[in-house]
């Protein structure tokens, strides 16, 4: 059973003074028009490019390798605007925790609430899966606005950030459950609720299988969509929340139920298809993925990294 943080006064201790500051200006800032901070997070994130040169490096790696057929001006032109994402993400991720129900529904877009109501009144239960984009504390905002939900995470190293992301998360949902708790996961498909669960980043050799990504044939997939899927056998539904160009706000888009489609003769199968709907996702908006992340760390043994 997952133990969500609670606040004490430990979290008051100097150590945590200069993550407190951090978190008031935060909140300051998120205060202004959407449009300034569109403004604000845009430019933050070019600039962001001069000082995580290390992250950049890991970015134009990924693009390169799931898009070798792309012509290098594209390619370029995608990681400038992926890192203007960055910026707006920190923003995105303020506005997640601090803006109001009625702000956050101002400025989005809804469509595809009807494959949700349907899976619910059909008593499946939902796997939401939820990819990794850089809108995604926002996008796990505005969801749970609709349809509450449990939201699975891996706590943070920081006891601070890790109650202020429980208590942004818990605004509009139900609860939480640590992302390697799978018996709470398989018990609540089972009561009919909705489990927000990412599939798309790399767990490590032991918790993964090898299945193809875009243009990488081995990318390390988690086993553990085979096991939520085949024992609890719920409706599977992508949804991405994408920013709008122009400042104009944002779309979340909910898409219909795939689990009809869903191969479950064993988990390289299930992974495989898995990754399909990744990738259809992350097309809708790819500019706002998470591409700073080592997505393709873990590699088969006696294969070179590919970093």
């Amino acid at each position: 059973m997952t133990q969500l943080p609670e606040f004490n006064r430990s979290l008051l201790h100097p150590r945590y003074w200069i993550t407190w500051l951090g978190i008031g200006i935060l909140y300051l800032v998120v205060l202004l028009p959407y449009p300034v901070l569109n403004f604000l997070g845009t430019n933050l994130g070019r600039l962001s490019m001069r000082f995580l040169r290390s992250r950049v490096d890991i970015a134009r790696r990924n693009l390169e390798l799931c898009f070798p057929d792309m012509p290098e001006a594209d390619r370029q032109a995608l990681l400038v605007h992926n890192f203007e994402s960055v910026g707006m993400g920190l923003m995105e991720t303020g506005m997640a925790w601090f803006w109001p129900d009625w702000r956050i529904k101002k400025w989005f877009a809804v469509s595809g609430l009807e494959h949700i109501d349907k899976a619910l009144h059909d008593k499946r239960g939902v796997l939401l899966i939820g990819i990794h984009f850089l809108t995604l504390e926002l996008g796990a905002r505005i969801f749970g606005i609709y349809n509450p939900g449990i939201g699975v995470y891996r706590p943070n190293d920081n006891r601070l950030l890790d109650w202020l992301q429980t208590y942004g998360r818990m605004r509009s949902n139900k609860s939480m459950l640590d992302r390697k708790d799978i018996k709470g996961m398989i018990r609540a498909l089972k009561n009919n609720d909705i489990i927000w669960y990412a599939p798309d980043h790399d767990y490590g050799p032991r918790a993964s299988v090898f299945a193809p990504l875009f243009a990488v044939d081995n990318a390390a997939t988690t086993r553990g969509s085979y096991m939520l899927i085949r024992t609890s056998h719920p409706a599977v539904i992508p949804f991405v929340p994408r920013r709008l160009p122009n400042r104009r706000g944002y779309e979340m888009v909910i898409l219909p139920d795939a689990s009809d489609n869903m191969p479950l003769s064993d988990e390289l199968a299930t992974a495989a298809r898995m990754n399909q709907i990744v990738e259809e996702g992350i097309l809708l908006a790819p500019d706002q993925y998470m591409w700073l992340h080592r997505r393709f760390k873990t590699r088969p043994e006696g294969e070179p990294s590919l970093y």
